[in-house]
């Protein structure tokens, strides 16, 4: 009997400990899912936007997608999360396009064609890139939205951070599906690992979230099972004022616009960049404030 259990408990540590191994060694690949192929704009249904090229700092030329936009209203700077590409998120950014927003698709390093691996210190590069080239076309001075989707949202509160360190604070940071950090996730999915030693990429948002000098919006499912809602809530607490939030019943992780979550955020987006807009409830259900805008 001894043997057996002695035996029975070998084989699961070793199990075990392959799992583990299994899991750090190939922890890129299962954090990063770049949709490589090429993307084409015109194809898009988005002709409004033109290809660019954003220069990172340690000189991988990125391809985005910019459109101007009127140039009264602000630019939103668009940071997808770890999946895909930018030309699977004409859905997402159409909302601000059709109501005259410029915005920037930021293409990440690996991702479609863009050289490059990518990594967390990497996708700060490439967010701070997208900031360089509209520094070029003086589109800075305009006023900055920076949203972030899933991974996306820490790049996006770590540009936030920067922006307001440099002294230029964004008009507004929007945040759907976002987590304090990626440990709090992994330890979510693999709560008998030692996820803590593990994690080369942490993208500790929680770090950078109260330094964001700018009006903070959160929005999530409550049944997303990717990034469970109460780490939204985790991260939301720690913003800074002012700040708000929309938790949507019913939503999962890949489908908060089919619950008219882009109705919120643009109706989060105008007030902060108009002073004469009229600052509108959401934190209620309905969406008949939400009139003045066209359908997402």
């Amino acid at each position: 009997m001894g043997v057996f259990f002695f035996s029975v408990t070998a084989i699961a540590l070793g199990a075990y400990f392959l799992f583990v191994a299994f899991l750090f060694f190939f922890q890129s690949s299962l954090l990063y899912h770049p949709d490589k192929s090429a993307v084409d704009v015109a194809s898009s249904d988005l002709g409004m936007m033109k290809p660019v090229k954003a220069r990172s700092a340690d000189g991988l030329e990125l391809l985005s997608w910019y459109a101007v936009g009127q140039p009264n209203l602000p630019i939103v700077i668009y940071l997808h999360g770890n999946a895909g590409n930018i030309g699977s998120r004409g859905h997402k950014v159409r909302p601000f396009l059709d109501e005259g927003f410029g915005v920037l698709l930021v293409g990440y390093r690996g991702f479609s064609t863009n050289s490059g691996k990518p990594t967390e210190e990497g996708l700060y590069a490439d967010a701070l890139a997208a900031l360089s080239f509209l520094d070029k076309t003086n589109d800075t001075e305009r006023p900055l939205i920076i949203y972030g989707e899933s991974l996306g949202t820490a790049v996006a509160t770590n540009l936030a951070s920067e922006l307001a360190r440099m002294g230029s604070p964004a008009s507004g940071l929007i945040l759907e599906a976002p987590f304090p950090s990626l440990t709090s996730v992994a330890k979510y999915h693999y709560p008998f690992v030692p996820i803590k030693w593990l994690l080369k990429d942490k993208f500790e948002q929680s770090l950078h979230i109260d330094k964001v000098k700018a009006p903070v919006f959160v929005f999530h499912g409550d049944q997303d099972k990717t990034i469970p809602i109460s780490l939204g809530k985790n991260l939301f607490e720690k913003a800074l004022m002012p700040k708000q939030s929309n938790w949507f019943k019913g939503a999962g992780h890949n489908d908060l616009f089919d619950f008219g979550s882009c109705l919120f955020h643009k109706a989060f987006s105008w007030p902060h960049v108009d002073p004469k807009s009229t600052p509108l409830n959401l934190s209620g259900p309905s969406l008949t404030n939400f009139r003045q805008f066209r359908e997402c």
